[in-house]
């Protein structure tokens, strides 16, 4: 996360967040710079003369977790550097899943850490660091509940980086696949209430954004009154709010009254984020993901007859402990069935204190390379074919920023594709039909469909 958040006066004091891993991740950053900023923060691009530094880690991905170490080494190094020419001291704090699972080890691990906090307790930032001068360096961690850290950030007062925003609804997890660590790191599974959603959501189309894509570790296991439908009904009523997203689901979720939100509600965007990760019964019931197979699918074709343009998207995991050859052709196999718009793939890696880690029958990496190639392979087929579909048609794309081009403008269409077109600036935070002319797997390429950008180009 890098930009400027402005602050009343003059920033007396630098802040630099790096953050890893998912959307979650993100919106807790924001928040995180939110908290400091009354404190005289704000936002550097870099962490060389940041005063203080914020690792906002993920815990899913081994690899993840040592860039994390390699990065606090590099802190080090520069602290010691500062400090050695005179300058002054940086704070370095490590947040979010790695803190919450680690703590202790981080602190053992690397004596520059200053603080730990956990992802349920970072609105404790400006507490911990007031305690941290006056203690003159002693080593601070924190964790709380998710109910305490949203009760203190409050619904309102928070900083808009844009035309779109992330907006977390739900956090946790009760679902406990084998190879997952989200029930160790954020918890078993809570709600915020509808109305403090709602706030948050209004404070931010009050300043602009057109856009929210609704969070959580299982977002349409929103427990709030009337589950997630009743939410997005809710959301899409705010005037200004014209685009509504949501991510991560879980197949046992998804729920007949979403689903046919998704044919009633023209705020609800065709795009849909549903982690299937094996096509092999053996294996999902291995990972205790609650799904077969055969009931994803039938799950995706009531989806669609509720939607018939909805895009799907997928996680995938190859190399489970256990996994045969055939059952990684039977998720080529469902891949094929389903035809996805776009995917996550990853090489199984086992995670400490999960079920999966200590599975017999762990596969050869080598294995697990060949598999991942050949099911990227299939999914990048059906990816670019699927962008290429859209060359033809008038997409509306909602502008947010200024592409790399001098008079390019970068938006997203309806089904989250990147669309680049020629076009003035003042159309940002705009919904305006673009021709869609030409595809690549991961963007399309568009022309206004009208040159006259003074009227109202918005579709009804």
């Amino acid at each position: 996360m890098s930009g400027q958040t402005p602050t009343k006066g003059a920033p007396s004091k630098r802040l630099f967040i790096k953050t890893y891993g998912c959307q979650m991740n993100v919106y807790d950053s924001e928040r995180m710079a939110d908290v400091l900023s009354p404190l005289g923060y704000a936002l550097s691009d870099t962490p060389d003369e940041a005063d203080l530094v914020v690792l906002n880690t993920c815990h899913i991905r081994e690899k993840a977790t040592e860039k994390v170490y390699s990065e606090l080494g590099k802190l080090k190094e520069m602290r010691d550097e500062r400090v050695a020419e005179g300058g002054s001291r940086m704070i370095i704090a490590v947040a979010g899943c790695v803190a919450q699972a680690e703590g202790e080890e981080i602190m053992r691990r690397q004596p520059a850490v200053d603080l730990v906090v956990g992802p349920q307790a970072y609105h404790q930032l400006p507490e911990l660091i007031a305690r941290s001068h006056r203690a003159r360096g002693e080593r601070l961690s924190a964790d709380f509940a998710a109910d305490e850290k949203f009760d203190a950030l409050g619904p309102v007062g928070r900083t808009a980086h844009g035309v779109t925003a992330f907006l977390t609804v739900q956090e946790g997890c009760d679902k406990f696949c084998t190879f997952c660590v989200v029930p160790y790191t954020r918890g078993g599974e809570w709600s915020r209430s509808p109305e403090t959603i709602e706030a948050e959501a209004r404070d931010l189309a009050a300043q602009g954004v057109r856009e929210v894509t609704l969070l959580g570790q299982n977002v349409n296991a929103y427990a709030g009154e009337g589950g997630l439908a009743a939410l997005v009904r809710r959301l899409a009523a705010i005037p200004g709010l014209d685009r509504i997203r949501y991510t991560t689901s879980h197949p046992r979720d998804m729920d007949e009254a979403l689903i046919a939100a998704h044919g009633e509600l023209d705020a609800l965007m065709p795009y849909l984020h549903l982690p299937v990760q094996s096509g092999s019964d053996r294996i999902l019931k291995a990972m205790n993901r609650s799904h077969t197979a055969e009931s994803y699918v039938r799950l995706i074709e009531r989806i669609r007859g509720s939607r018939p343009d909805m895009a799907i998207s997928g996680d995938f995991i190859v190399g489970f402990p256990g996994e045969r050859d055939s059952d990684f052709e039977a998720t080529l196999a469902l891949v094929r069935e389903v035809n996805y718009a776009t995917a996550f793939t990853f090489k199984y890696s086992r995670r400490p204190g999960t079920p999966a880690a200590a599975m017999p029958g762990q596969v050869d990496e080598a294995v697990k390379d060949e598999r991942l190639a050949r099911l990227n392979a299939l999914l990048d087929e059906q990816a670019r074919a699927f962008n290429a579909g859209q060359v033809g048609k008038v997409l509306p794309v909602l502008f947010e920023r200024p592409g790399r081009h001098p008079g390019q403008l970068i938006g997203r269409s309806p089904y989250l594709q990147a669309v680049h077109a020629t076009a003035p600036d003042r159309l940002i935070g705009r919904i305006v039909p673009v021709r869609i002319e030409g595809s690549a797997r991961m963007s399309l390429a568009g022309a206004l469909v009208s040159d006259d950008v003074s009227g109202e180009l918005e579709p009804a």
